[in-house]
């Protein structure tokens, strides 16, 4: 028996291994992708995303009021951060963090030409958005949250910059085989998820369904 459960064993452990190198590789072939920022750009902002991603019935679900602070974590080239914008209008504002120097650039542009005076591109570090405690209404994250590595210190982090009474808006792929989306590997399921934020002082407050890929959940802090 002891001779099965050591062979057991050792069998396992380069299964395990191959896992994390497979994770590893996936990273590395979306870290790629990332640096090729004008590649990127085009993916984020082709427009067969609408098909899937839904933005205007995104954006109504969340109802969002004029005058709100909104932070879009992962902006990208900005797809969600301009919608946002046209909601909280001219006395909210959207802080669009990103950790890409490229596209924070790209953002910037775009807020000159767009005259979008109540959006803020802000250049973060991979495990800080670096914005003031109790200062935002909602975080959005937006097929974003899987590439944050160190996400237990972000949640603490971003616990303390929600204002009293604020949310965290949750959008990514569901942890199957499907069209779009990040490679299997890295994503996460809705379920491991909800366990993950209700351990870290999180609670599921309200959950959409309409979206054909992605989960979309709303978190407050318990």
């Amino acid at each position: 028996m002891k001779a099965i459960l050591s062979l057991l064993a050792m069998l396992a452990l380069p299964l395990s291994a191959l896992a994390q190198d497979a994770v590893q590789r996936d990273r590395q072939q979306m870290h790629q992708l990332h640096r090729d920022s004008r590649a990127y750009i085009g993916m984020l902002d082709d427009p067969k995303r609408d098909a899937y991603q839904k933005p205007y019935e995104v954006l109504t679900a969340l109802a969002i009021e004029p005058g709100e602070v909104i932070a879009d974590i992962g902006a990208g080239s900005g797809y969600f951060t301009f919608r946002l914008a046209h909601r909280v209008g001219d006395k909210g504002r959207v802080y669009a963090v990103d950790i890409s120097p490229d596209m924070i650039r790209h953002l910037n542009r775009r807020i000159r030409e767009l005259k979008a005076m109540n959006v803020t591109a802000i250049l973060a570090d991979a495990d800080d958005p670096l914005l003031a405690d109790a200062s935002i209404d909602r975080f959005f994250f937006s097929d974003s949250w899987h590439h944050i590595e160190n996400q237990s210190k972000y949640l603490s982090l971003i616990k303390k910059m929600l204002k009293p009474g604020g949310e965290i808006i949750m959008i990514d792929f569901h942890k199957k085989e499907l069209p779009v989306g990040p490679p299997m590997q890295m994503k996460i399921a809705r379920e491991d998820l909800i366990r993950q934020m209700e351990s870290n002082g999180f609670r599921l407050t309200k959950e959409h369904t309409f979206l054909p890929y992605q989960y979309f959940l709303v978190f407050a802090p318990t």
